[in-house]
C-alpha cells in the first residue's frame, strides 16, 4: 500500500497561515481535516506529531525550555494550544535518558504535569482531540497555529545543558536537593498563609519565619560552597514571568529584589518574562518574594480603587503604573537596606569577602550571555497621587521571601 504524503499540504497550510493569507488557510485546513479514509487521518496525525515534536526539539536549541514554552504558547495563543504544546514536549523528552536531563528540567516537567499519559503514539491525537472535544479542523487549527509560534520562537541565551548533554562536574547531592526542596516547601506553605491571613500581625509572624529559614538556608550555602572549594555552587538562571498588566513596574520590582538578594535580572519586554541570574539558592527566594510581593502590592492597589480628575477622566492607568512604579522603588530601599545589615549581623567582616566574590561571579555571567546588554532608563512619573500611595504601601509590606540574604522579620 502506497504511503499518504501530507507534508506538501502540510507546509502550504504553514506557509499561509505564516503570510496571513486567512482564507487560503482555512481552505488547507478543511482539506486536511477531511475525514475519510481512515488512513488519510492517521497519516495527517502522524505529520502532526512529527512536526511538533521537531518544533520542541528547535526550541530547546534556541536556549527555550519545558516552562518557558508553555509560558510563552498561554501568552500567544490560550490554554488549548499550551495543553497540545505539554503533551508535545513530554513526547519529544522521551528521546533522552532521564540521567541527560538537568535537575531544573526535572522540576519543570513535573509542575507542568508532562508526561505521556495516551497508551500508543497513534492514538494520541484522537485522544485528544475526545479529551478537548473538539473537531478534526478545530484541532488540527490549533496545531498548525502552535507548530507556527514554535517555529518563530527567537533565540535566547542557554541558562543550562541541553538535555541529552552527559551530566559533569559536582552535582548537587540527593540529600542536599531533600533538604533545599523541604525548605522551600515550608517557606511556601508560610508565604502563603501570609498572603491570605486578614491579620497584618499574623502575616508579619509568618513572613518573619520564612526570612528566618531563608536567610540561614542562603548563608549556609554561600558558606558551605567558599569552605568546600567545589564547582557545585556557580551561578545558574532561570526565567520569571513578568504578567501584564504594568509590565514594566512590575520589573522594575523583580530587578530589586533580584539586586537585593546578590542576582541579576534582564527583562525580554516583548517576551514577558526576566531571565535572573545568580546562585541557586539565592533564585529560589528571588521567585519567591517577588510573587509574594506582587500579590500585596496588587492587592494595595486595587483597594486604592479608581482615579478621576476634575474633569471626570479616567487617570486609574497612571494611578496605578505610578504606584507599582513607587512600590518597587520603596521596596529596593527597604531591601538594600536589610541586606547590609543582616549580612553584617550575621557574619560580620568574614562573610563579607565571600558575598563579594559571588557578587563577581554573577556579574561575570551576566556579561558572558548578555554581553549587549543596555540598561533601560525609567519612565517619567505622572500621577503624583500613585506614587505616594505606592510608596505607603510599600512600607507595610511584609518582606515575606526575602529569605535569601536577610533574616530580618520586619525589614
Amino acid at each position: 500500500m502506497r504511503e499518504i504524503d501530507v507534508q506538501p499540504l502540510l507546509a502550504e497550510a504553514l506557509r499561509a497561515l505564516t503570510g496571513g493569507a486567512s482564507d487560503e488557510f482555512g481552505r488547507l485546513v478543511a482539506k486536511l481535516s477531511r475525514p475519510v479514509p481512515d488512513a488519510w487521518r492517521l497519516a495527517v496525525d502522524r505529520a502532526i506529531s512529527v512536526r511538533l515534536q521537531d518544533a520542541v526539539a528547535v526550541a530547546w536549541e534556541r536556549g527555550w525550555q519545558p516552562a518557558d514554552v508553555v509560558r510563552h504558547v498561554v501568552r500567544e495563543r490560550g490554554e488549548r494550544h499550551a495543553r497540545l504544546a505539554t503533551d508535545a514536549i513530554a513526547a519529544q523528552v522521551r528521546a533522552y535518558s532521564a540521567a541527560t536531563l538537568d535537575d531544573t528540567w526535572h522540576d519543570q516537567l513535573a509542575s507542568l504535569d508532562a508526561r505521556v499519559w495516551w497508551d500508543a503514539d497513534d492514538d494520541h491525537l484522537p485522544t485528544w482531540r475526545e479529551r478537548e472535544n473538539v473537531q478534526p479542523e478545530a484541532f488540527l487549527t490549533c496545531a498548525i497555529e502552535l507548530i507556527n509560534l514554535l517555529a518563530a520562537l527567537p533565540r535566547l541565551a542557554h541558562i543550562g545543558p541541553l538535555p541529552g548533554t552527559p551530566r559533569t562536574g559536582a552535582q548537587a547531592s540527593d540529600r542536599t536537593r531533600e533538604v533545599d526542596r523541604r525548605m522551600l516547601g515550608k517557606v511556601r506553605a508560610l508565604l502563603a498563609k501570609a498572603e491570605s491571613t486578614e491579620f497584618p500581625e499574623e502575616a508579619e509572624a509568618l513572613s518573619a519565619r520564612a526570612q528566618e529559614l531563608m536567610a540561614r538556608h542562603s548563608i549556609d550555602h554561600a558558606l558551605l560552597a567558599s569552605g568546600s572549594g567545589t564547582s557545585a555552587g556557580e551561578p545558574a538562571g532561570r526565567r520569571v514571568a513578568v504578567p501584564d498588566p504594568y509590565q514594566t513596574p512590575k520589573a522594575v520590582l523583580l530587578t530589586v529584589v533580584a539586586e537585593a538578594n546578590r542576582c541579576r535580572a534582564v527583562w525580554h519586554r516583548e517576551l514577558g518574562f526576566s531571565t535572573v541570574l545568580g546562585f541557586p539558592a539565592d533564585l529560589a527566594a528571588v521567585e519567591m518574594l517577588f510573587t509574594s510581593l506582587l500579590v500585596q502590592a496588587t492587592s494595595a492597589m486595587v483597594h486604592a480603587g479608581s482615579r478621576r480628575d476634575s474633569l471626570g477622566t479616567s487617570r486609574t492607568r497612571s494611578f496605578r503604573h505610578a504606584f507599582l512604579g513607587a512600590y518597587a522603588a520603596r521596596i529596593g530601599e527597604r531591601l538594600r537596606e536589610t541586606t547590609s545589615r543582616v549580612a553584617a549581623e550575621t557574619g560580620g567582616k568574614d562573610l563579607l569577602p565571600v558575598l563579594a566574590a559571588r557578587d563577581l561571579a554573577v556579574e561575570r555571567v551576566v556579561d558572558r550571555m548578555f554581553p549587549e546588554l543596555t540598561r533601560g532608563r525609567a519612565r517619567t512619573v505622572s500621577n503624583r497621587e500613585g506614587w505616594i500611595a505606592g510608596r505607603a504601601a510599600a512600607d507595610l509590606a511584609s518582606l515575606n521571601g526575602r529569605s535569601e540574604v536577610t533574616g530580618d522579620a520586619r525589614g
